[in-house]
């Protein structure tokens, strides 16, 4: 809790806007809360069984160590997502292990997996599937399916601050497929 704690000030803009982890200012993140974590995990996990809490942790201290996504350790995350899809498996862990395979071996790859969960029936209609496979198809440079799936996942959510994210990453999206197509 101290490690997620530890980004609340870079989570939002001062309007109130949504800014995911990959874009947080990392610079305003909480390093005394993040140090602090670090400890508590560093002493919990050598000391005895670890459980689903133990490896949210440490997937949280992993992103927390690093400068920048681009620095984030990848196959570490992945690793511990697959740990955590053996200790409490469930469609949220199984959508982030998918992004994070993505992240090591592409977005194609990760793509591949979140048309297999399009069938677990509580995930098949969550705006975060549609919101996670926008995402890996940008990374894939499908501009067009992204701004579709951005758009399905913002008709879906019921956050005003995600809904607010996702049509806005649709919009800047669809303008910039519309600047490439007027060169």
């Amino acid at each position: 809790m101290l490690r997620t704690d530890a980004r609340r000030a870079a989570r939002t803009g001062p309007d109130g806007s949504l800014i995911p982890l990959g874009e947080q200012d990392r610079s305003l993140w909480d390093s005394a809360r993040i140090a602090e974590g670090v400890a508590l995990v560093s002493a919990v996990l050598p000391a005895g069984q670890v459980g689903p809490y133990q490896v949210q942790a440490a997937i949280a201290a992993v992103h927390d160590e690093a400068k920048s996504v681009g620095t984030t350790d990848w196959p570490q995350i992945l690793g511990l997502y697959e740990l955590l899809e053996q200790l409490a498996p469930g469609p949220m862990v199984s959508l982030n292990r998918a992004v994070a395979v993505a992240m090591v071996a592409g977005p194609a790859a990760g793509l591949d997996l979140l048309r297999e969960l399009e069938s677990d029936r509580r995930l098949a209609g969550h705006h975060r599937l549609h919101a996670a496979r926008a995402h890996l198809l940008e990374m894939s440079g499908d501009a067009e399916a992204a701004v579709t799936s951005y758009r399905e996942a913002a008709r879906r959510t019921t956050s005003l601050p995600e809904r607010r994210y996702l049509t806005g990453r649709a919009a800047r999206l669809a303008g910039q497929g519309e600047s490439s197509a007027a060169m």
